[in-house]
């Protein structure tokens, strides 16, 4: 079969390479290697940028994202979209993706426990002198707006789902866009609050073992937040382009798992991290 053939066959989905590449192959891919490529470019632009080298450093930071989106647009475009509906339902197949979630949310559990564990071990100890008391009031009317769009957000995921196990399309569309919208007003409240740290209270990243903490454990929860809703707008265009149904809905269910992880994950920084240094 063609190239032509297999563009032809995707109900005028165009496709990012063919399905075989490198061809001759059958189902191998380099789509997860480009992935990797692109990953592993993080790592090496951040010692470069490190090392002084800031202008290389950065170029080649950008490099690797667009090399790493790519990557996996090419990745899950073969994996989950060309095909949809033309692969029959299969649950084994949908239940192994929902535990691969719940693997992944381990490990993302064990990443966020690292800097908690850090976190209470810096806590419970002596504060150095002067820092505890150089630290901004955190539990302001910032933080309390950004937690009820953020509950709000996992109430509006969840209901889209039901709406879209009901078969009722326009109510899921409706809500799953909400939920979009509001984790985008979290994100600028949680933009808007470092730039209240640093520049209004000049509060910077290294002023100490608390800002330590609470910048690493706030940044991978926005990080976090923000992957999310780069998965959940893939989602919706998908949806847009008429995918999912009562049956066929792995993916608004595992983004959906992903989305939850996130918001309980806040609420445990309001709590440990905001209210607890309040006290």
């Amino acid at each position: 079969m063609t190239v032509a053939d297999d563009t032809a066959d995707d109900h005028g989905h165009h496709l990012p390479a063919v399905k075989d590449f490198p061809r001759g192959f059958g189902e191998a891919s380099w789509w997860p290697f480009i992935t990797a490529i692109g990953g592993s470019g993080f790592y090496i632009a951040a010692a470069i940028y490190i090392l002084g080298e800031q202008m290389i450093g950065g170029s080649l930071f950008a490099l690797s994202a667009l090399t790493f989106l790519g990557g996996i647009y090419g990745w899950l475009y073969h994996a989950f979209v060309a095909d949809f509906w033309n692969r029959e339902a299969d649950t084994k197949h949908e239940a192994k993706l929902r535990w691969g979630m719940l693997a992944f949310l381990g490990s993302e559990i064990a990443t966020f426990g690292a800097l908690f564990v850090y976190y209470f071990f810096i806590r419970v100890g002596s504060w150095p002198t002067g820092d505890f008391g150089d630290v901004p009031a955190l539990l302001n009317s910032v933080v309390l707006f950004n937690t009820a769009m953020l509950l709000a957000s996992s109430a509006t995921i969840h209901y889209a789902h039901v709406a879209l196990l009901n078969d009722n399309r326009k109510r899921f569309m409706q809500l799953f866009g909400a939920t979009i919208l509001l984790g985008l007003i979290f994100m600028s409240g949680w933009a808007f609050e470092y730039y209240e740290f640093i520049i209004h209270y000049n509060y910077g990243f290294f002023e100490g073992a608390f800002s330590n903490g609470f910048f690493a454990l706030t940044g991978l929860h926005g990080l976090h937040v923000s992957m999310g809703i780069v998965m959940m707008s893939i989602v919706m265009v998908r949806a847009l382009r008429g995918q999912y149904s009562a049956e066929r809905h792995v993916s608004v269910s595992t983004v959906s798992m992903y989305w939850h992880f996130v918001d309980l994950v806040w609420v445990f920084l309001v709590v440990v991290l905001y209210v607890g240094a309040s006290l």
